[in-house]
């Protein structure tokens, strides 16, 4: 098992840095809170989503390995190097524009990736002295699915944790409610 695990961990330690995107488009819920996503998102991005999630299939289907994404939010913007400091060494992360980011938790269950999915939200709400900017969005691992869904579902998730949750770190069932 550990062999498999480091053979994926190589595989997947190939990956480029990423750039980030610049158009932002401004929402505001009946609610009164913003939310922020990408306009137009540039096609650099999306390949390099797509790239990654499927790598992450590629690895489950060579080792059976499990993996979760997830969608992470800021309302004040966050460098790569901030986020850096919080993220576990074996989770990847790829900035969308300075609010977002998208995050593979690798070799992680998704209750595993909930849980470091709450740390970090701790974490960065100590460091920036706040309780109510980060939301994060986790998605069950299906390699059924295509990375262009996969991204549409987490923001589907964002949108509503943000909305109605009680939670600041939601799955996909926030969804079903």
């Amino acid at each position: 098992m550990l062999d498999r695990i480091l053979d994926a961990h190589k595989l997947l330690s190939q990956c480029s840095n990423f750039v980030s995107c610049k158009k932002i488009v401004v929402y505001t819920s009946r609610l009164g809170l913003k939310y922020f996503f990408w306009k137009n998102m540039n096609s650099n991005i999306i390949n390099r989503l797509e790239v990654l999630v499927k790598k992450m299939y590629y690895i489950h289907q060579r080792f059976q390995i499990y993996s979760t994404f997830a969608l992470l939010y800021h309302e004040e913007p966050l460098s790569v190097i901030e986020l850096s400091k919080y993220v576990r060494l074996s989770d990847q992360f790829m900035p969308i524009d300075s609010h977002h980011y998208f995050i593979i938790f690798a070799f992680t269950a998704q209750d595993d990736a909930y849980k470091a999915s709450q740390n970090i939200i701790y974490k960065l709400d100590k460091h920036f002295h706040s309780d109510d900017g980060c939301f994060i969005a986790v998605d069950s691992f299906d390699i059924n699915k295509s990375p262009q869904s996969v991204l549409n579902r987490l923001k589907q998730i964002l949108i509503q944790t943000r909305k109605e949750s009680y939670s600041r770190v939601e799955t996909e069932d926030i969804l079903e409610r």
